[in-house]
């Protein structure tokens, strides 16, 4: 074998053998983040995001370990600029590539399911009951039993209760993986919940004394109470200003929530009602809700962490019927808008 025979050998290895380095190298990048976890979460790409936003995006929500490999990876399969606005459900047991393609491909995996502001969990399970996702007993069960305990704002005291992850599914639209169980579900929304309640506001709640299920407990009256969006903050201090005072909340969403449990809805509490003996009555007892009383949405968890500075301590429905409420700190006007509102639905109701 004469040299240049040799010499060509050599140089076929070294490039054989920088070709398998490379490759191997490319596959190790690829590689998912934790091919065992087959969760799924919702990821949101608006449009115009470059491929080291969208690489930001997702290592934010736990589906890549390094924002640097993906975008070296991007280049090579020359995807950049490519990627389609839209929400996409992905899962940490993804490749890179399995994950590029589908942002690039434009189309949402799975069942599109929303789930609205101010749902319980009842509600939540019966929705997706009615639309054949899941079994309602098997989902109500998951919620009360299912392991959860990787999300620390989930109450670890509270398992086998039905009302344990009350007003924590939070309310979005979800792109839901084909044949999803009721847990994976369940741990999409409450990743979901992860993921807004940002430590932004975790920093917020401790520093006005508030526990995670505190301020949920208190967004949720407002999501009940508050029909406008203005009205949210205003409705967050009168319930901060009761309390300051040792006064009852008095709150209808509260009893409505008993109410509710029985299949009874009612626009006007009956003096009775008001009587219904459960630590959820807010007219007998004082101080919050021993726990939330639905899902409630991003707005109102923020008039719950960051509420108006007033001096009222009342407020009703507006007599107008336009969905917004009134506000007071005086208890005899109170009283009067309370006589309005009262007539006014009498009087719409008798048109029917």
């Amino acid at each position: 074998m004469n040299k240049t025979v040799k010499k060509a050998i050599v140089i076929l290895v070294i490039i054989l053998a920088v070709v398998v380095a490379a490759s191997l190298g490319l596959s190790a990048l690829n590689k998912p983040l934790n091919r065992n976890d087959q969760t799924y979460k919702n990821v949101t790409i608006e449009q115009g995001s470059s491929t080291g936003d969208i690489a930001a995006i997702l290592k934010k929500n736990g589906l890549i370990n390094s924002e640097g490999s993906y975008k070296f990876l991007s280049k090579i399969w020359r995807y950049d600029g490519k990627y389609k606005a839209g929400m996409y459900s992905l899962s940490p047991s993804m490749t890179k590539s399995e994950i590029a393609d589908i942002i690039k491909s434009g189309k949402s995996q799975g069942l599109t399911v929303t789930i609205p502001e101010g749902y319980t969990v009842d509600q939540i399970a019966k929705l997706l009951a009615d639309q054949g996702l899941v079994d309602k007993d098997k989902f109500l069960d998951a919620c009360a039993n299912g392991d959860f305990s990787k999300f620390s704002f989930v109450p670890s005291d509270k398992k086998g209760d039905p009302n344990r992850l009350e007003g924590f599914l939070f309310p979005e639209t979800y792109q839901l993986p084909v044949n999803a169980d009721a847990e994976q579900i369940i741990v999409m929304m409450l990743s979901q919940f992860q993921t807004v309640y940002s430590d932004k506001y975790q920093k917020k709640a401790e520093s006005m004394g508030l526990t995670t299920e505190q301020v949920i407990t208190i967004a949720s009256l407002i999501e009940k109470e508050a029909a406008a969006d203005q009205d949210r903050a205003k409705v967050a201090s009168v319930i901060y200003n009761r309390l300051d005072k040792d006064m009852a909340l008095q709150f209808c969403s509260s009893v409505q929530y008993l109410l509710d449990k029985q299949g009874i809805h009612k626009e006007i509490l009956s003096e009775a009602d008001t009587q219904i003996d459960s630590p959820y009555n807010t007219y007998i007892n004082k101080g919050l809700p021993p726990a939330p009383i639905c899902s409630p949405g991003k707005a109102s968890i923020r008039a719950a962490l960051w509420p108006d500075k007033t001096d009222y301590l009342y407020f009703v429905v507006s007599p107008k019927l336009d969905g917004t409420n009134e506000f007071t700190s005086d208890y005899d006007e109170f009283q009067k808008i309370s006589s309005e509102y009262a007539k006014a639905v009498e009087k719409r109701d008798s048109k029917k």
